[in-house]
């Protein structure tokens, strides 16, 4: 398929399978339920290591709308492991730039990538139909996975060392079995109800209208690719208006309502048409013709599963966890949810590490999602204030902000999405001395621009699926004998000419870290030894 297609409209066929007429349920390794970018993501992930997999979805389309737009470096980072991050960058508008106005004032700007030598930008903005679409095509470039449309899983049993399912179908239900399940079937999971669980937390009480626009000509001078939000503008008195710019010259604008606002009718043309011109006029100064591309309003929360993991069953993305839309938390931790799955799956069906490895990811995830669970809601404390105390004080931080640093620090328009350091997972080894600290175990690699052979290419792209040994200077003879991958920044093949990757790693001659399969840092050393890495590659697959 090319980019001309179509993901709006674009439907995929129903097939019966063999299953459907099987004696007995077939078994299946590995099922994941929900085409979306995280079921897709983890499905591609576990196939391109070798995993059959069986992709099942309820529907036979692409989710409608823009939806889920802001992709963070570290997503992009996977789905280039992946195969799609390229196709996304290219089609996805890229931006670093935030501006913050109060009233019709800009407070500041912020930029979440201020140092050079990263290959990928700290955001891209692409509708989520897109992202789905190229993680689709991906898929079906694999023999190993199969995705089944239109088959939607109706009931759920476990026992023993099996998960069975009943799948429903334009043919009727059938069943199977699997030795895993992972449920990646959105905010509604039904295989979340299907086992009496709920996510609990934090409704606000509060609604956003989401309002897709195409404009004729460009809405800023030089076509600028920026994060705009305002806090009480005088276009919308006494609410808060974020702009973000998408693929295809689409603008989304959303819209603080308020609570009692009627949803109904907040997302019909008539209301939001007038909204977007005085947000034009009195924003901009200007006026330009457009066309509503779609429109929704919502309501968010801040909840989370007790636990990712029950049994052969595991949560991720939406269904495990969900946050308010502030901060782009959500599909890009589902997407990491996916990445730290996948190669535990792969670990314990190869017989690499016992069954106890899945529990590592229902805590570390557990873990991350509470930390975006405490940004996001700080973030819609801070641009919901619901009292007039909160609000005095909300607006005397922005007031503040324009003339100074330390206030900046405190407005929050929402923290924007970062990978989590995963302190205090079992899997991580103790610490060496004399380290900085920002790369410890636990938290995630970092790119830097390397030199391979006399041409340009990154840290990033040279490690490899598996455990690898990250080696500053030529690789210890005893490495060979492990079952890791080895990369050395000697000057043999990779040199690091700009010094940044050094920088970065805070590294001298000899430091090695151990980086897991999802590039987090397992443990490192100033000067290891084979025996010492052993221990770590142990800790990291069979924790305690």
């Amino acid at each position: 398929m090319s980019n001309v297609v179509d993901y709006q409209q674009l439907e995929f066929e129903y097939r019966k399978s063999p299953d459907q007429d099987a004696a007995a349920p077939a078994h299946h390794a590995l099922v994941v339920v929900g085409a979306g970018p995280v079921g897709l993501s983890l499905a591609i992930d576990l196939a391109q290591r070798g995993q059959r997999v069986l992709l099942l979805d309820n529907d036979h389309k692409l989710s409608t709308g823009s939806r889920a737009i802001c992709f963070a470096k570290r997503t992009l980072e996977i789905w280039d492991r992946l195969g799609v991050g390229q196709r996304m960058v290219d089609k996805g508008v890229s931006w670093s730039v935030g501006r913050v106005f109060f009233g019709s004032q800009e407070v500041y700007r912020f930029d979440l990538l201020p140092e050079a030598g990263h290959e990928r930008p700290a955001f891209i903005n692409l509708q989520q139909y897109y992202a789905e679409g190229f993680l689709v095509e991906r898929a079906m470039e694999l023999p190993n996975l199969e995705i089944r449309w239109q088959n939607k899983v109706s009931a759920l049993a476990q026992e023993g060392d099996r998960v069975t399912l009943t799948v429903d179908t334009p043919d009727g239900p059938y069943a199977l079995t699997a030795g895993y399940v992972a449920a990646c079937d959105g905010s509604r999971s039904p295989l979340r109800g299907l086992l009496g669980q709920e996510s609990k937390g934090r409704v606000f009480h509060d609604r956003f209208l989401i309002a897709d626009l195409k404009f004729d000509a460009p809405l800023f001078d030089n076509d600028a690719a920026e994060r705009w939000f305002w806090f009480d503008p005088p276009f919308h008195r006494g609410y808060s208006v974020l702009l973000h710019k998408q693929a295809d010259k689409v603008w989304r604008l959303d819209f603080q309502l308020g609570w009692d606002a009627d949803p109904d009718a907040e997302r019909q043309p008539e209301r939001i048409v007038p909204r977007v011109q005085q947000v034009l006029r009195q924003g901009f100064g200007r006026e330009l013709p457009f066309t509503l591309e779609w429109a929704s309003v919502y309501t968010f929360a801040c909840l989370r599963m007790d636990r990712f993991r029950h049994g052969r069953v595991l949560f991720a993305g939406d269904s495990a966890h969900g946050v308010s839309p502030f901060g782009a938390r959500g599909a890009n931790s589902g997407v990491q949810d996916a990445e730290n799955l996948a190669w535990k799956l792969d670990a314990v069906l190869r017989g690499r590490a016992q069954d106890a490895l899945l529990d590592s990811y229902a805590s570390e995830r557990e873990y991350a999602a509470d930390e975006n669970i405490l940004n996001s809601t700080r973030a819609t404390d801070f641009i919901t204030p619901k009292s007039e105390i909160s609000r005095l004080f909300r607006d005397a931080v922005l007031g503040l902000a324009r003339d100074f640093a330390f206030a900046r620090r405190v407005v929050n328009s929402g923290r924007l999405s970062v990978p989590a350091t995963l302190d205090g997972s079992a899997l991580n080894s103790a610490d060496g001395d004399g380290f900085q600290a920002a790369l410890r175990p636990g938290a995630p690699a970092v790119d830097a621009p390397l030199v391979k052979n006399g041409k340009p290419s990154w840290l990033l792209r040279e490690l490899g699926a598996g455990f690898t040994l990250l080696v500053f200077g030529p690789a210890p003879a005893w490495a060979t004998a492990l079952d890791v991958g080895t990369v050395a920044i000697d000057g043999a093949v990779l040199r690091d000419e700009q010094g940044l990757a050094a920088q970065r790693y805070d590294a001298a001659p000899g430091t090695t870290y151990l980086l897991r399969p999802d590039h987090h840092v397992a443990a490192r050393w100033r000067k290891p030894d084979a025996a010492a890495v052993r221990r770590a590659l142990h800790q990291a697959l069979m924790p305690c």
